[in-house]
């Protein structure tokens, strides 16, 4: 017998953090993890390399939104929300700001897994930003999240629909582990052949005489479809068209500046982000392991949120070989990326499963027996 709730009659506490700043703190280089909103995926992944830290003065200060494993943080504020992901063992401890919401469920009644599925289903996240009408800063309150509709079935049910699905979820995430092995080697390849072995005579160019940088657009009006959107975190949904279907680096106009995408398909994506257009043949995998290597955060050009332009990117120099050594470099590293895009092509297929698979399961149209 499956039991209509909401999701504050779930929860033992509901609650939000705050910026640092307003007790007197600051974020330093090292020291406990501060997740901001930016590092949830719509994925329900969390992105370790958006963290920025705290010292443990200020994250005594913080009490209230010090998560504990199994909270599960839902985004209540800015132009993506409804995006939750389950907080880890590992990635304790940690704090988080306002523009999360941390929910901590009540176990006797429900598992965090199955109600971070259910509020990732379309028609939830349709629900929540419905909810923020029309304001210029999109958010919603405590009493709008608890208000929010859970149909529960028997905690056994929960448990086997949730294993369902994360076995879906953790073959995604084998895969692109898989993808994060195989550019390090290219990237191992990428010093040796560049870095290691380069010679003084190799001619300086800017970064400008190999490739023409542009910037994304806005995504909001694009109905969906099977296009990736890119982002400064990855993939945050499929739309109808392609921005460009060619070899191309992303690179972050703002926010996470250091988290650079090869791109080998067609896609669109978010005016956040440059794409890049290639002056040569060739050579995307080189510039994208040559980015990669560069610390483009120090680069910023931004104040409250790290920035980046074309007029930085454009003047970068680097040393580049004469002959054919681009078109030998692609060859080596062209098996690598050919597993790499299997691999893509593979997490499209689970994800498109586990999607369709999804509302599926927690309306009780699909059942899991015993």
């Amino acid at each position: 017998m499956w039991k209509e709730t909401n999701l504050g009659d779930v929860s033992i506490r509901i609650t939000k953090g705050t910026t640092p700043s307003t007790l007197g703190g600051g974020f330093i280089s090292s020291g406990v993890n501060f997740i901001k909103s930016e590092a949830v995926g719509h994925d329900g992944r969390i992105d370790k390399s958006t963290f920025v830290y705290i010292d443990e003065k200020t994250h005594e200060k913080l009490k209230r939104s010090q998560l504990q494993k199994d909270d599960i943080l839902f985004s209540m504020a800015g132009i993506y929300l409804g995006k939750n992901a389950i907080v880890t063992e590992d990635i304790l401890p940690a704090n988080t700001n306002q523009a999360l919401a941390i929910i901590r469920i009540n176990q006797e009644f429900s598992l965090p897994q199955f109600v971070s599925y259910f509020l990732r289903q379309k028609k939830i996240i349709e629900h929540v930003n419905n909810m923020s009408g029309q304001s210029a800063q999109p958010n919603i309150n405590f009493e709008e999240i608890k208000s929010i509709g859970i149909p529960l079935p028997p905690l056994s049910e929960q448990k086997r629909i949730s294993e369902t699905l994360s076995s879906l979820d953790d073959k995604i995430d084998l895969l692109h582990r898989q993808n994060k092995t195989l550019e390090a080697l290219a990237e191992t390849l990428f010093r040796q052949w560049f870095v290691e072995e380069a010679e003084e005579s190799w001619e300086e160019i800017k970064l400008d005489d190999l490739i023409i940088v542009r910037y994304g657009k806005d995504h909001k009006t694009l109905s969906e479809g099977s296009i990736p959107v890119y982002g400064s975190g990855g993939i945050m949904r499929y739309a109808d068209r392609a921005l460009y279907d060619l070899e191309s680096v992303l690179i972050p106009r703002k926010g996470s500046l250091n988290n650079i995408v090869y791109i080998n398909e067609p896609f669109w994506t978010v005016d956040t982000m440059f794409y890049t257009e290639m002056r040569k043949l060739n050579i995307a995998k080189f510039i994208f392991h040559f980015l990669k290597m560069q610390d483009l955060g120090s680069l910023n050009v931004g104040s409250a949120v790290p920035s980046m332009t074309t007029e930085v990117l454009n003047n970068m120099t680097l040393r580049i070989p004469a002959g054919d050594v681009f078109e030998k470099y692609e060859e080596k590293v062209s098996e690598l990326y050919i597993k790499i895009k299997s691999n893509i092509n593979q997490i499209k297929t689970l994800t498109y499963l586990r999607d369709a698979l999804l509302p599926k399961l927690m309306s009780g149209e699909v059942r899991i027996e015993n």
